[in-house]
């Protein structure tokens, strides 16, 4: 754990981010404790990077160990937490397996928002994952943003097909401005080596792994996506998930 995070229910004086005017109390056996004390080594007095989900970020600090071994710590937390990128990732609905390491690898990247939506070639069994309801997703989230020493989780949004997210998702975002991108190898319009692509907001959206149906390809265009390669090979979704924001960021900033 590159951060430890703690929910805001946790701090015994919620609300009042102080200095050291929050405390915590951690049970010996939440994984959290386990690794300050097991894998970290940290005793009464040592610190270590800390953070409250959805607050600051900054230092805590070990006070005591109670007669049952449980960690009583308390929280400085004055840094803002990473800047987020500007990028809504709408994604064909992948297998389970692969939508948790989806959602922790584009929660570390620190998109905006994540949308998982129904396809014509997906298999519609996978929006009957129990990952959405028994708190696995939200687990994949904060194990991502932990990685990244993170305090904010993206959005997380399901939707039942493709047409249902355009009118819903795309009719709130609408206004001008938002870069609309596509990741398809079949008759793209160019690549993400192309050019530079204009500041602001963007929505990138990476099909199933079948790829997207004729059908969703002309809502895309309709919609004013524009299509691009991520190359010749056949990525997982996931892949061409993280590939395509690592590639827009990095035209970004570095095409001159």
């Amino acid at each position: 754990m590159n951060l430890i995070l703690f929910e805001e229910n946790e701090a015994a004086l919620p609300g009042h981010y102080r200095g050291a005017d929050v405390w915590c109390r951690l049970a010996c056996r939440d994984g959290r404790a386990v690794h300050l004390v097991k894998t970290l080594h940290k005793k009464a007095g040592d610190e270590f990077a800390a953070g409250i989900l959805g607050g600051k970020r900054g230092k805590g600090r070990i006070e005591a160990f109670t007669g049952e071994g449980d960690l009583v710590v308390s929280l400085n937390l004055t840094e803002d937490p990473p800047p987020r990128l500007d990028i809504t990732v709408l994604v064909g609905f992948p297998r389970p397996i692969q939508t948790r390491r989806l959602l922790r690898d584009l929660s570390t990247m620190g998109v905006k928002a994540i949308h998982l939506t129904g396809c014509e070639l997906g298999d519609r069994n996978y929006l009957k994952t129990t990952l959405l309801n028994d708190g696995g997703a939200r687990t994949a989230l904060i194990e991502g943003a932990v990685q990244a020493r993170d305090t904010v989780l993206p959005q997380l949004d399901v939707f039942f097909s493709l047409k249902d997210w355009l009118e819903k998702s795309l009719q709130e975002e609408a206004g001008g401005g938002i870069n609309l991108i596509a990741c398809d190898n079949v008759d793209p319009d160019g690549s993400f080596g192309d050019g530079r692509p204009a500041p602001g907001p963007a929505v990138l959206a990476i099909g199933p792994e079948r790829g997207w149906s004729e059908r969703e390809r002309h809502l895309l265009a309709g919609a004013g996506f524009k299509r691009l390669s991520l190359g010749s090979r056949s990525l997982r979704t996931e892949t061409a998930c993280v590939a395509a924001v690592a590639a827009l960021e990095t035209a970004r900033r570095f095409r001159y």
